[in-house]
């Protein structure tokens, strides 16, 4: 399905297109394979299927599979040319033209037991998951080009591994999950009923909760295929599934959604119960 210059718009992304275009330019000229991650490719995925964003962001994540820290600075090189200046983070840079800031987020041989070392301030950035998630990067065209995006399920597995590793920054992680989780069963309908008609209770169906599970077994195909990951996961979702008054993760859904925090916790538990799905 292309994407109109109207959905452009759409994605509440001010100069996305620009940015867009300037980033899949330097890429291709450096030969570097890279990933649309974040909220961006939250939307992207979601507008295939006329989901409109539910916020806005100046912020545009990227995701690139590179060798070395030299091979990041000689991009960091390019970008400078175009107008994109690092800023505060080493992976993050800036432009004033369209006053977008940009993550650029390297992995592959340049990591290190899942972490990326830069030379500017001997900073660690933690690239947990973004391997085994984007082996399985889904492409979605954009007009002339093509946007490689994470899989919804591999969407969550980013977040939560993001969201663990700064919760003071990443305010907005926990709301994108439960907004992928909302979405889900509609987007996937056919293939739930088909494939997973074993999640349906007897009585009332819950379609979120029937997501959550869905969602949490196809999520664990990149939890199996790495042990730090699954690691990470199952200990961020058992230290929000012991007290339900505990549950951080539970609070800050029912707060979004005018929940009881009960409801919030089973909508938890049932991604976990996903995950534990032989």
């Amino acid at each position: 399905m292309s994407i109109s210059k109207q959905t452009y718009k759409e994605l509440a992304i001010p100069y996305f297109k620009e940015v867009f275009d300037c980033i899949d330019e330097i890429m291709i000229n450096h030969k570097i394979p890279y990933y649309l991650i974040g909220v961006s490719a939250i939307a992207l995925e979601l507008l295939k299927n006329n989901i409109k964003p539910s916020r806005g962001t100046k912020d545009i994540d990227f995701a690139i599979m590179i060798s070395s820290i030299e091979e990041y600075e000689e991009l960091s090189k390019s970008l400078g040319e175009k107008g994109f200046n690092k800023v505060d983070a080493p992976w993050t840079f800036y432009s004033a033209e369209y006053n977008a800031a940009i993550d650029i987020l390297p992995f592959g041989q340049i990591e290190e037991q899942n972490t990326v070392q830069f030379n500017d301030r001997n900073i660690d950035l933690h690239v947990l998951g973004l391997k085994e998630v984007l082996e399985q990067a889904i492409p979605i065209p954009i007009e002339e080009k093509i946007a490689n995006i994470p899989p919804l399920p591999g969407m969550i597995v980013l977040k939560l591994v993001a969201w663990s590793d700064r919760p003071e920054e990443r305010g907005n992680d926990l709301p994108d999950i439960l907004r992928i989780i909302e979405h889900y069963f509609d987007i996937e309908y056919d293939e739930i009923i088909e494939f997973h008609y074993d999640t349906f209770p007897e009585d009332e169906i819950d379609q979120l909760i029937v997501a959550a599970e869905v969602l949490g077994r196809k999520a664990k195909i990149y939890l199996d295929k790495s042990e730090i990951l699954s690691k990470r996961i199952h200990h961020i979702l058992d230290t929000n599934l012991g007290k339900e008054s505990e549950s951080y993760i539970s609070r800050v859904w029912a707060i979004q959604k005018n929940w009881e925090i009960e409801y919030a916790f089973s909508i938890l538990q049932a991604f976990k119960n996903g995950l534990l799905k032989e």
